[in-house]
């Protein structure tokens, strides 16, 4: 199975970049399976039904989440009628919503990382407790977007389940990272695969907002920037018949805007 999996799509200007290069990028890569972090497709801050079917449309399989899935309010009574889409895994209970699914013959998860974030359920915890509750009925491709700030706990993460599932795909900083490998066992990193947004800001939101912020301290709302954007994906080729990977490669991509 050939696993495409697109970083973190960031308001307009990510979406535009989505409808304009996933059609392709999906049949030059024979991907079998795309998943995209839809987390920030609304204005940057949260994820709406109407923008999820949008990514749907444009190519998307599976759409996740993050830190800001509830940031639209509408969403949180929506994503129940939205069999494609996944929230992280390790969220409160109470929560709607669900934190993996099947698709395409793999099982796909969404979890939050701790460490310079808010204090969300343990996720090495919650995904052990997942895999046991599934024990063999889960396939062997398992793909986990493991949205999380620190490197160390991302490459963490990584070691903890390796050879235990196919991929463990890194998203959240928007910055896409040279570290991607095949571990020993057989799982495919990545600490982040980066974002599909405005190329010239700062993580996608316009530059001299941050700018003032950093030297002001005073708080000023984000708005996405505008202009070309960046396309930042991995490429995952996983042995059906084993769940390991036998390859990640870095897939990225520029669009006019």
């Amino acid at each position: 199975m050939r696993v495409l999996f697109v970083g973190d799509v960031v308001g307009r200007p990510g979406r535009e970049a989505v409808q304009a290069l996933l059609p392709g990028l999906r049949r030059e890569t024979g991907a079998d399976l795309v998943i995209a972090n839809g987390e920030n497709a609304a204005g940057g801050a949260g994820l709406t039904a109407a923008l999820a079917h949008e990514l749907r449309a444009a190519g998307a399989d599976v759409v996740t989440n993050g830190n800001h899935v509830w940031d639209q309010r509408s969403f949180v009574s929506e994503i129940d009628q939205l069999d494609f889409c996944i929230r992280p895994l390790n969220l409160p209970p109470g929560n709607p919503g669900r934190g993996w699914m099947m698709a395409k013959g793999a099982l796909v998860v969404n979890a939050l990382g701790r460490v310079f974030m808010n204090p969300y359920d343990d996720p090495f915890r919650a995904l052990d407790a997942l895999l046991a509750e599934l024990g063999d009925t889960a396939p062997k491709v398992r793909i986990l977007d493991w949205h999380a700030e620190a490197t160390s706990e991302k490459v963490a993460m990584g070691w903890h389940l390796d050879g235990r599932f196919s991929a463990v795909v890194g998203s959240h900083t928007h910055v896409p990272t040279a570290d991607a490998r095949v571990l020993p066992g057989g799982t495919a990193y990545v600490s982040d695969t980066g974002m599909v947004g405005p190329r010239d800001s700062v993580l996608g939101v316009r530059t001299d907002i941050i700018l003032e912020r950093f030297r002001t301290m005073i708080p000023k709302r984000f708005e996405t920037a505008e202009g070309p954007a960046v396309f930042n994906s991995v490429l995952i080729d996983v042995d059906d018949a084993t769940g390991r990977a036998r390859s990640i490669v870095r897939i990225d991509r520029e669009h006019p805007g």
